[in-house]
C-alpha cells in the first residue's frame, strides 16, 4: 500500500506538462534571448554614438571630467587629434579625449585668451 501527499482517485495517471510552445518557460526563454540579443545591443550603440558625439564637440575652454574624476579646463583641443591638454589647479595634462566622460561647462576666462 502506497501513500500520496496529494488526493487522487485509485488508478488515475497525472497528465505531464507540455514541453512544446506552449511552455511558460519556454516563453520567457525566448523573451530572455531576445533581451540580451536585440534590446542591449541598441542600448550600448546608442551610449556609444552619445560619446562619440561629446569627444567630437569639446573646445578650447570647457570644463569636463575625465574618467580618472580629474575636473579640469581644456587648453588646448585640435580638432583630428586624439589627445587634448587640460588644466587643472596648477599643472597640465594630456589626455586622451576618450578619457573625458563629461563636459561641465564652460569656463569663460578660458576662452577669452588668445
Amino acid at each position: 500500500m502506497t501513500y500520496s501527499l496529494i488526493a487522487q482517485e485509485p488508478g488515475a495517471q497525472q497528465q505531464p506538462q507540455p514541453l512544446g510552445p506552449a511552455n511558460p518557460v519556454f516563453i520567457m526563454a525566448i523573451g530572455i534571448l531576445f533581451l540580451v540579443v536585440v534590446v542591449m545591443p541598441m542600448m550600448n550603440r546608442k551610449q556609444k554614438r552619445e560619446l562619440e558625439n561629446l569627444h567630437a564637440s569639446i573646445k578650447r575652454g570647457a570644463k569636463v571630467v575625465t574618467n580618472a574624476m580629474i575636473v579640469g579646463v581644456v587648453v588646448s583641443a585640435k580638432d583630428g587629434e586624439d589627445e587634448i591638454v587640460i588644466k587643472s589647479e596648477d599643472s597640465r595634462l594630456r589626455v586622451k579625449r576618450s578619457a573625458v566622460i563629461q563636459v561641465v561647462g564652460t569656463d569663460e576666462a578660458e576662452t577669452t585668451k588668445t
